[in-house]
Protein backbone atom coordinates (compact mmCIF):
# COMPACT_ATOMS: atom_id res chain seq x y z
CA UNK A 1 0.00 0.00 0.00
CA UNK A 2 3.31 2.48 0.74
CA UNK A 3 4.38 1.70 -3.06
CA UNK A 4 1.12 2.85 -4.19
CA UNK A 5 0.75 5.90 -2.17
CA UNK A 6 4.47 6.69 -3.47
CA UNK A 7 3.53 6.32 -7.21
CA UNK A 8 0.79 8.30 -6.82
CA UNK A 9 2.84 11.36 -5.00
CA UNK A 10 5.76 10.60 -7.85
CA UNK A 11 2.82 11.33 -10.50
CA UNK A 12 1.12 13.90 -8.89
CA UNK A 13 4.80 15.87 -8.70
CA UNK A 14 5.62 14.52 -12.51
CA UNK A 15 2.18 16.60 -13.57
CA UNK A 16 2.76 19.76 -11.01
CA UNK A 17 6.19 19.77 -12.66
CA UNK A 18 6.78 21.28 -16.42
CA UNK A 19 3.21 19.33 -17.82
CA UNK A 20 0.94 21.82 -16.54
CA UNK A 21 3.11 24.74 -15.22
CA UNK A 22 3.89 24.70 -19.38
CA UNK A 23 0.19 24.46 -19.75
CA UNK A 24 -0.92 27.05 -17.62
CA UNK A 25 2.05 29.44 -18.35
CA UNK A 26 1.14 29.20 -22.61
CA UNK A 27 -2.45 29.77 -21.66
CA UNK A 28 -1.69 32.70 -19.65
CA UNK A 29 0.54 34.27 -22.21
CA UNK A 30 -2.15 33.73 -25.46
CA UNK A 31 -4.97 34.95 -23.34
CA UNK A 32 -2.61 38.13 -22.81
CA UNK A 33 -1.88 38.59 -26.29
CA UNK A 34 -5.40 38.03 -27.66
CA UNK A 35 -6.89 40.17 -25.29
CA UNK A 36 -4.52 42.93 -26.03
CA UNK A 37 -2.45 42.89 -22.72
CA UNK A 38 -5.87 43.54 -20.93
CA UNK A 39 -4.42 43.50 -17.42
CA UNK A 40 -1.59 45.97 -18.09
CA UNK A 41 -3.45 48.75 -20.70
CA UNK A 42 -5.67 49.74 -18.29
CA UNK A 43 -4.59 49.68 -14.46
CA UNK A 44 -5.70 53.15 -13.55
CA UNK A 45 -9.46 51.83 -14.97
CA UNK A 46 -9.51 48.87 -13.39
CA UNK A 47 -8.65 50.60 -9.95
CA UNK A 48 -11.02 52.55 -10.57
CA UNK A 49 -14.04 50.46 -11.71
CA UNK A 50 -13.27 48.08 -9.05
CA UNK A 51 -11.57 48.94 -5.61
CA UNK A 52 -11.81 52.50 -5.83
CA UNK A 53 -16.27 51.69 -6.83
CA UNK A 54 -16.03 50.64 -3.23
CA UNK A 55 -16.30 53.93 -1.18
CA UNK A 56 -18.80 55.49 -4.26
CA UNK A 57 -22.64 55.16 -2.84
CA UNK A 58 -23.66 54.55 -6.60
CA UNK A 59 -25.28 50.87 -6.63
CA UNK A 60 -23.97 48.41 -8.94
CA UNK A 61 -25.35 48.27 -12.17
CA UNK A 62 -26.97 45.06 -13.81
CA UNK A 63 -28.44 42.05 -12.46
CA UNK A 64 -27.02 39.54 -9.97
CA UNK A 65 -27.54 37.68 -6.33
CA UNK A 66 -24.22 39.54 -4.22
CA UNK A 67 -22.57 43.13 -5.47
CA UNK A 68 -19.06 42.92 -6.89
CA UNK A 69 -16.78 43.42 -3.82
CA UNK A 70 -19.02 40.62 -2.06
CA UNK A 71 -18.20 38.56 -5.03
CA UNK A 72 -14.50 39.00 -5.07
CA UNK A 73 -14.00 39.00 -1.41
CA UNK A 74 -15.73 35.08 -1.35
CA UNK A 75 -13.22 34.23 -4.21
CA UNK A 76 -10.25 35.51 -2.56
CA UNK A 77 -11.48 34.17 1.01
CA UNK A 78 -10.68 30.74 -1.18
CA UNK A 79 -7.57 32.06 -2.52
CA UNK A 80 -6.43 33.41 0.28
CA UNK A 81 -4.86 30.44 2.53
CA UNK A 82 -2.24 28.03 3.92
CA UNK A 83 -0.43 28.66 0.29
CA UNK A 84 -0.06 32.71 1.18
CA UNK A 85 1.98 31.91 4.63
CA UNK A 86 3.51 28.31 4.31
CA UNK A 87 3.63 28.11 0.79
CA UNK A 88 5.64 31.09 0.01
CA UNK A 89 8.98 29.93 2.51
CA UNK A 90 8.25 26.45 0.49
CA UNK A 91 9.01 28.18 -2.68
CA UNK A 92 11.95 30.13 -1.43
CA UNK A 93 13.71 27.17 0.57
CA UNK A 94 13.24 24.73 -2.82
CA UNK A 95 13.71 27.27 -5.46
CA UNK A 96 15.76 30.50 -3.40
CA UNK A 97 14.77 33.93 -4.06
CA UNK A 98 14.57 34.01 -7.42
CA UNK A 99 11.43 32.21 -7.04
CA UNK A 100 9.33 34.71 -5.86
CA UNK A 101 10.02 36.75 -9.20
CA UNK A 102 8.36 33.74 -10.84
CA UNK A 103 5.56 33.73 -8.70
CA UNK A 104 4.69 37.28 -9.38
CA UNK A 105 5.34 36.32 -13.61
CA UNK A 106 2.91 33.65 -13.34
CA UNK A 107 0.63 35.93 -11.70
CA UNK A 108 0.88 38.55 -14.04
CA UNK A 109 -0.14 36.41 -16.82
CA UNK A 110 -2.37 34.34 -14.92
CA UNK A 111 -4.17 37.32 -14.86
CA UNK A 112 -5.25 36.89 -18.21
CA UNK A 113 -6.94 33.70 -17.45
CA UNK A 114 -8.52 34.60 -14.46
CA UNK A 115 -10.01 37.46 -16.30
CA UNK A 116 -11.49 35.05 -19.09
CA UNK A 117 -12.68 32.65 -16.63
CA UNK A 118 -14.85 35.61 -14.99
CA UNK A 119 -16.30 36.57 -18.08
CA UNK A 120 -17.64 33.44 -19.24
CA UNK A 121 -18.79 32.59 -15.81
CA UNK A 122 -20.97 35.77 -16.01
CA UNK A 123 -22.27 35.68 -19.79
CA UNK A 124 -23.50 31.79 -19.72
CA UNK A 125 -24.53 31.95 -16.11
CA UNK A 126 -28.85 30.73 -15.49
CA UNK A 127 -30.80 31.62 -12.21
CA UNK A 128 -31.52 28.55 -9.82
CA UNK A 129 -34.87 27.34 -8.59
CA UNK A 130 -34.07 30.32 -5.72
CA UNK A 131 -33.72 32.80 -7.89
CA UNK A 132 -30.11 33.26 -7.58
CA UNK A 133 -27.69 33.10 -10.58
CA UNK A 134 -25.49 30.67 -10.59
CA UNK A 135 -22.26 29.96 -13.18
CA UNK A 136 -18.76 28.52 -13.65
CA UNK A 137 -17.00 26.36 -15.64
CA UNK A 138 -19.84 23.70 -15.70
CA UNK A 139 -22.27 26.51 -17.61
CA UNK A 140 -20.03 27.63 -19.37
CA UNK A 141 -19.41 23.98 -21.04
CA UNK A 142 -22.65 23.35 -21.11
CA UNK A 143 -24.29 26.64 -22.41
CA UNK A 144 -21.31 27.78 -24.51
CA UNK A 145 -19.61 24.75 -26.05
CA UNK A 146 -22.65 22.17 -25.92
CA UNK A 147 -20.56 19.89 -24.02
CA UNK A 148 -22.62 18.90 -20.92
CA UNK A 149 -20.54 15.91 -20.68
CA UNK A 150 -17.30 18.10 -20.21
CA UNK A 151 -19.35 20.05 -17.68
CA UNK A 152 -20.47 17.19 -15.84
CA UNK A 153 -17.05 15.74 -15.82
CA UNK A 154 -15.92 19.32 -14.37
CA UNK A 155 -18.37 19.54 -11.55
CA UNK A 156 -17.98 15.44 -10.81
CA UNK A 157 -14.47 15.98 -9.95
CA UNK A 158 -14.69 19.13 -7.90
CA UNK A 159 -17.33 18.22 -5.90
CA UNK A 160 -15.55 14.71 -5.11
CA UNK A 161 -12.08 16.57 -4.52
CA UNK A 162 -13.06 18.73 -2.08
CA UNK A 163 -14.27 16.18 0.34
CA UNK A 164 -10.41 15.44 0.94
CA UNK A 165 -9.49 18.89 0.31
CA UNK A 166 -12.04 20.12 3.29
CA UNK A 167 -10.52 17.13 5.16
CA UNK A 168 -6.88 18.77 5.10
CA UNK A 169 -7.83 22.20 5.55
CA UNK A 170 -9.41 21.08 8.56
CA UNK A 171 -6.86 19.04 9.57
CA UNK A 172 -4.14 22.21 9.30
CA UNK A 173 -6.43 24.41 11.57
CA UNK A 174 -6.36 21.57 14.58
CA UNK A 175 -3.23 20.77 14.17
CA UNK A 176 -2.14 24.66 14.18
CA UNK A 177 -4.93 25.62 17.56
CA UNK A 178 -3.34 22.50 19.35
CA UNK A 179 0.02 22.88 19.10
CA UNK A 180 -0.31 26.91 20.20
CA UNK A 181 -3.06 26.39 22.37
CA UNK A 182 -3.03 22.74 23.45
CA UNK A 183 -6.89 22.58 22.33
CA UNK A 184 -7.63 18.82 21.52
CA UNK A 185 -8.32 18.64 17.06
CA UNK A 186 -11.91 16.84 18.19
CA UNK A 187 -13.10 20.15 20.25
CA UNK A 188 -11.51 22.37 17.01
CA UNK A 189 -13.80 20.49 14.40
CA UNK A 190 -16.72 21.04 16.16
CA UNK A 191 -16.17 24.24 16.09
CA UNK A 192 -15.11 24.80 12.90
CA UNK A 193 -17.95 22.43 11.74
CA UNK A 194 -20.90 24.93 14.15
CA UNK A 195 -18.94 27.97 11.90
CA UNK A 196 -19.62 26.89 8.63
CA UNK A 197 -22.93 25.52 9.02
CA UNK A 198 -23.96 29.01 9.83
CA UNK A 199 -22.47 30.78 7.53
CA UNK A 200 -22.88 28.31 4.31
CA UNK A 201 -26.45 27.31 4.57
CA UNK A 202 -27.38 31.28 4.09
CA UNK A 203 -26.72 30.84 0.71
CA UNK A 204 -24.06 32.71 -1.41
CA UNK A 205 -25.97 36.08 -0.29
CA UNK A 206 -24.67 35.59 3.48
CA UNK A 207 -21.16 34.49 2.54
CA UNK A 208 -20.82 37.70 0.75
CA UNK A 209 -21.71 39.77 3.65
CA UNK A 210 -19.61 37.54 5.60
CA UNK A 211 -16.32 37.78 3.53
CA UNK A 212 -17.38 41.15 2.64
CA UNK A 213 -16.50 42.01 6.52
CA UNK A 214 -13.86 38.97 7.27
CA UNK A 215 -11.14 38.93 4.11
CA UNK A 216 -10.34 42.80 4.43
CA UNK A 217 -9.70 42.95 8.09
CA UNK A 218 -8.24 39.16 7.75
CA UNK A 219 -5.17 40.93 4.86
CA UNK A 220 -5.13 44.22 6.46
CA UNK A 221 -3.90 42.40 10.06
CA UNK A 222 -1.53 40.34 8.41
CA UNK A 223 -0.18 42.69 5.68
CA UNK A 224 -0.13 45.52 7.79
CA UNK A 225 2.40 43.56 10.46
CA UNK A 226 4.28 43.14 7.22
CA UNK A 227 3.80 46.58 6.59
CA UNK A 228 5.24 47.78 10.35
CA UNK A 229 8.11 45.43 9.47
CA UNK A 230 8.92 46.81 5.90
CA UNK A 231 9.16 50.40 7.94
CA UNK A 232 10.94 49.22 10.78
CA UNK A 233 13.27 48.08 8.06
CA UNK A 234 13.86 50.10 5.17
CA UNK A 235 17.02 49.65 4.12
CA UNK A 236 16.14 45.66 3.68
CA UNK A 237 14.03 46.79 0.51
CA UNK A 238 16.68 47.10 -2.28
CA UNK A 239 17.82 44.17 -0.49
CA UNK A 240 15.21 42.13 -1.12
CA UNK A 241 14.56 43.16 -4.80
CA UNK A 242 18.56 42.24 -5.63
CA UNK A 243 18.22 38.80 -3.51
CA UNK A 244 14.84 38.50 -5.73
CA UNK A 245 15.88 39.93 -9.35
CA UNK A 246 19.00 38.71 -9.17
CA UNK A 247 18.65 35.13 -8.54
CA UNK A 248 15.30 34.82 -10.86
CA UNK A 249 18.07 33.84 -13.70
CA UNK A 250 21.04 32.29 -12.23
CA UNK A 251 21.49 29.50 -10.17
CA UNK A 252 21.22 30.21 -6.13
CA UNK A 253 24.63 28.65 -5.13
CA UNK A 254 23.94 27.19 -1.03
CA UNK A 255 24.20 28.69 1.91
CA UNK A 256 23.32 27.70 5.26
CA UNK A 257 20.21 25.33 5.91
CA UNK A 258 19.46 26.02 1.80
CA UNK A 259 20.79 23.35 -0.52
CA UNK A 260 21.02 25.81 -3.63
CA UNK A 261 18.87 25.53 -6.52
CA UNK A 262 19.09 24.87 -10.64
CA UNK A 263 17.35 27.70 -12.31
CA UNK A 264 14.75 25.63 -13.74
CA UNK A 265 13.70 24.50 -9.95
CA UNK A 266 13.71 28.50 -9.43
CA UNK A 267 10.91 28.93 -12.24
CA UNK A 268 8.91 25.47 -11.47
CA UNK A 269 8.65 26.44 -7.32
CA UNK A 270 7.52 29.93 -8.26
CA UNK A 271 5.30 28.98 -10.73
CA UNK A 272 3.85 26.17 -8.76
CA UNK A 273 3.23 27.89 -5.75
CA UNK A 274 2.19 31.45 -7.22
CA UNK A 275 -0.48 29.05 -9.32
CA UNK A 276 -1.79 27.17 -6.11
CA UNK A 277 -1.89 30.81 -4.41
CA UNK A 278 -4.31 32.65 -6.47
CA UNK A 279 -6.16 29.53 -8.69
CA UNK A 280 -6.02 30.87 -12.26
CA UNK A 281 -6.69 28.29 -14.48
CA UNK A 282 -8.90 26.16 -12.01
CA UNK A 283 -12.43 27.10 -12.70
CA UNK A 284 -12.68 27.77 -8.72
CA UNK A 285 -13.38 31.80 -8.58
CA UNK A 286 -15.18 32.20 -11.61
CA UNK A 287 -18.19 29.94 -9.36
CA UNK A 288 -18.20 33.48 -6.97
CA UNK A 289 -17.92 35.38 -9.58
CA UNK A 290 -21.08 34.68 -11.14
CA UNK A 291 -22.83 35.59 -8.76
CA UNK A 292 -22.21 39.12 -9.04
CA UNK A 293 -24.52 42.33 -10.11
CA UNK A 294 -22.83 43.46 -13.17
CA UNK A 295 -24.07 45.41 -16.19
CA UNK A 296 -21.85 43.20 -18.71
CA UNK A 297 -19.19 40.14 -17.98
CA UNK A 298 -16.22 42.11 -18.47
CA UNK A 299 -16.30 44.48 -15.69
CA UNK A 300 -16.58 41.60 -13.73
CA UNK A 301 -13.74 40.22 -15.51
CA UNK A 302 -11.82 43.28 -14.19
CA UNK A 303 -12.45 42.09 -10.11
CA UNK A 304 -11.14 39.16 -10.67
CA UNK A 305 -8.02 40.89 -12.49
CA UNK A 306 -7.77 42.47 -8.90
CA UNK A 307 -7.99 39.31 -7.00
CA UNK A 308 -4.67 38.26 -8.21
CA UNK A 309 -3.12 41.65 -7.07
CA UNK A 310 -4.48 41.05 -3.82
CA UNK A 311 -3.67 37.66 -3.09
CA UNK A 312 -0.11 37.15 -5.31
CA UNK A 313 1.33 40.30 -5.35
CA UNK A 314 0.38 41.48 -1.89
CA UNK A 315 0.25 38.93 0.38
CA UNK A 316 2.60 36.82 -0.94
CA UNK A 317 5.15 39.45 -1.31
CA UNK A 318 4.60 40.46 2.22
CA UNK A 319 5.20 36.79 3.62
CA UNK A 320 8.68 36.91 1.14
CA UNK A 321 9.74 40.23 2.29
CA UNK A 322 9.29 39.37 6.13
CA UNK A 323 11.12 35.61 5.27
CA UNK A 324 13.88 37.03 3.42
CA UNK A 325 14.83 40.06 5.29
CA UNK A 326 14.87 38.46 8.78
CA UNK A 327 17.39 36.01 7.08
CA UNK A 328 15.74 32.96 8.61
CA UNK A 329 15.79 31.33 5.55
CA UNK A 330 19.74 30.92 5.96
CA UNK A 331 19.45 29.19 9.05
CA UNK A 332 21.13 25.78 9.36
CA UNK A 333 17.84 23.98 10.00
CA UNK A 334 15.41 25.81 7.80
CA UNK A 335 15.25 23.35 5.26
CA UNK A 336 13.57 20.99 7.82
CA UNK A 337 10.67 22.68 8.14
CA UNK A 338 9.72 25.65 5.35
CA UNK A 339 6.17 26.05 7.25
CA UNK A 340 7.28 27.05 10.08
CA UNK A 341 9.74 29.69 8.66
CA UNK A 342 6.61 32.35 8.27
CA UNK A 343 6.21 32.30 12.22
CA UNK A 344 9.73 32.75 13.11
CA UNK A 345 10.15 35.66 10.94
CA UNK A 346 7.53 36.94 12.55
CA UNK A 347 8.98 35.79 15.94
CA UNK A 348 12.01 37.65 15.02
CA UNK A 349 10.39 40.85 15.03
CA UNK A 350 7.79 40.76 17.13
CA UNK A 351 8.97 38.43 19.52
CA UNK A 352 6.45 35.67 20.90
CA UNK A 353 3.28 38.15 19.46
CA UNK A 354 4.78 37.88 16.16
CA UNK A 355 4.25 33.95 16.26
CA UNK A 356 0.58 34.26 17.77
CA UNK A 357 0.25 36.86 14.45
CA UNK A 358 1.03 33.92 12.03
CA UNK A 359 -1.45 31.17 14.02
CA UNK A 360 -4.13 33.40 14.15
CA UNK A 361 -3.57 34.59 10.18
CA UNK A 362 -3.43 30.89 9.29
CA UNK A 363 -6.77 30.07 11.28
CA UNK A 364 -8.58 32.23 9.71
CA UNK A 365 -7.22 32.36 6.36
CA UNK A 366 -8.01 28.42 6.43
CA UNK A 367 -11.43 28.87 7.80
CA UNK A 368 -12.12 30.92 5.14
CA UNK A 369 -11.26 28.88 2.67
CA UNK A 370 -13.19 26.31 4.15
CA UNK A 371 -16.28 28.47 3.89
CA UNK A 372 -16.26 29.25 0.42
CA UNK A 373 -15.02 25.58 -0.88
CA UNK A 374 -17.77 23.91 0.77
CA UNK A 375 -19.93 26.44 -1.31
CA UNK A 376 -18.02 25.62 -4.71
CA UNK A 377 -18.83 22.02 -3.67
CA UNK A 378 -22.52 22.36 -3.39
CA UNK A 379 -22.84 24.44 -7.08
CA UNK A 380 -21.38 21.60 -7.97
CA UNK A 381 -24.06 18.64 -6.88
CA UNK A 382 -26.85 21.47 -7.53
CA UNK A 383 -25.13 21.77 -11.18
CA UNK A 384 -25.18 17.50 -11.42
CA UNK A 385 -28.50 16.60 -9.17
CA UNK A 386 -30.12 20.28 -8.30
CA UNK A 387 -30.89 22.15 -5.22
CA UNK A 388 -32.05 19.61 -2.79
CA UNK A 389 -28.45 17.51 -3.25
CA UNK A 390 -26.70 20.58 -2.97
CA UNK A 391 -28.23 20.97 0.59
CA UNK A 392 -27.37 17.13 0.94
CA UNK A 393 -23.71 17.70 -0.08
CA UNK A 394 -22.73 20.37 2.82
CA UNK A 395 -23.47 18.11 5.67
CA UNK A 396 -20.82 15.65 3.72
CA UNK A 397 -18.30 18.65 3.88
CA UNK A 398 -18.89 19.69 7.18
CA UNK A 399 -18.66 16.17 8.14
CA UNK A 400 -15.27 15.71 6.56
CA UNK A 401 -14.04 18.73 8.71
CA UNK A 402 -14.58 16.87 11.51
CA UNK A 403 -12.76 14.04 10.05
CA UNK A 404 -9.64 16.15 9.09
CA UNK A 405 -9.59 17.25 12.39
CA UNK A 406 -8.83 14.24 14.18
CA UNK A 407 -6.30 13.36 11.26
CA UNK A 408 -8.61 11.29 8.61
CA UNK A 409 -7.11 13.21 5.77
CA UNK A 410 -3.31 11.96 6.04
CA UNK A 411 -3.89 9.03 3.92
CA UNK A 412 -5.31 10.84 1.37
CA UNK A 413 -3.50 14.02 0.55
CA UNK A 414 -1.61 12.46 -1.90
CA UNK A 415 -4.43 12.53 -4.49
CA UNK A 416 -5.33 16.56 -3.94
CA UNK A 417 -2.78 17.30 -7.00
CA UNK A 418 -4.33 14.53 -9.24
CA UNK A 419 -7.39 15.45 -8.20
CA UNK A 420 -7.05 19.16 -8.75
CA UNK A 421 -5.54 18.14 -12.62
CA UNK A 422 -8.54 16.50 -13.09
CA UNK A 423 -10.55 19.49 -12.58
CA UNK A 424 -7.70 22.51 -14.63
CA UNK A 425 -7.02 20.41 -17.49
CA UNK A 426 -11.58 20.45 -18.91
CA UNK A 427 -11.76 23.94 -17.60
CA UNK A 428 -8.25 25.02 -19.52
CA UNK A 429 -9.87 23.21 -22.23
CA UNK A 430 -13.21 25.18 -22.36
CA UNK A 431 -11.70 28.35 -21.48
CA UNK A 432 -9.20 28.07 -25.03
CA UNK A 433 -12.47 27.32 -27.01
CA UNK A 434 -14.38 29.73 -26.21
CA UNK A 435 -11.32 32.50 -26.34
CA UNK A 436 -12.61 34.16 -29.07
CA UNK A 437 -15.72 34.91 -27.55
CA UNK A 438 -13.86 36.73 -24.17
CA UNK A 439 -11.93 39.05 -27.40
CA UNK A 440 -15.50 39.30 -29.07
CA UNK A 441 -16.97 40.49 -25.28
CA UNK A 442 -13.88 42.25 -24.10
CA UNK A 443 -13.71 44.66 -27.56
CA UNK A 444 -16.90 45.50 -26.96
CA UNK A 445 -17.24 46.88 -23.67
CA UNK A 446 -14.07 49.05 -24.72
CA UNK A 447 -15.51 50.54 -27.64
CA UNK A 448 -18.84 50.77 -26.95
CA UNK A 449 -20.66 54.04 -25.87
CA UNK A 450 -22.50 52.25 -22.94
CA UNK A 451 -20.15 50.96 -20.92
CA UNK A 452 -15.66 51.92 -21.57
CA UNK A 453 -16.36 55.13 -23.21
CA UNK A 454 -19.25 56.04 -21.11
CA UNK A 455 -17.34 55.70 -18.19
CA UNK A 456 -14.41 57.50 -19.18
CA UNK A 457 -16.52 60.38 -20.62
CA UNK A 458 -18.28 60.68 -16.89
CA UNK A 459 -14.70 60.79 -15.92
CA UNK A 460 -13.97 64.15 -18.30
CA UNK A 461 -17.35 65.54 -17.56
CA UNK A 462 -17.18 65.40 -13.90
CA UNK A 463 -13.03 66.42 -14.46
CA UNK A 464 -14.80 69.86 -16.13
CA UNK A 465 -17.24 70.68 -13.66
CA UNK A 466 -15.01 70.26 -10.70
Amino acid sequence: MENFFDIIGKISAWLWGPPLIIVLAGTGLYLTFLLGFIQFRHPLYIFKQTIGSVFSKKKPKGEGTVTPLQALTSALSSTIGAANIVGVPAAIMFGGPGAVFWMWFIALIGMALKFSESVLAVRYREKNEKGEFVGGPMYYMRNGLNMKWLGVWFAFALMIELIPSVMVQGNSVAATVEESFNVNGLITGLIMAFIVVLIVFGGIKRIGRVTEVFVPFMALFYVGAALVIMFMNLDAIPEFFSLVLGHAFQPMSAMGGFAGAAIAETIRWGFARGLYSNEAGLGTAPIAHAAAKTDHPVRQGLWAIVGIVIDTLIVCTATAFVVLSSGVWTAEDALDDPSALTTEAFSQYFGSFGGILVTVSLIFFVLSTIIVIVFYGAKQAEFLFGWKTAQAIKIVYVAAIVLGSVGAAKTIWQFLDLALAAILIPNIIAVLLLSKEVRRLTKEFFTSDEYYLKDIGKAKKDKKIS
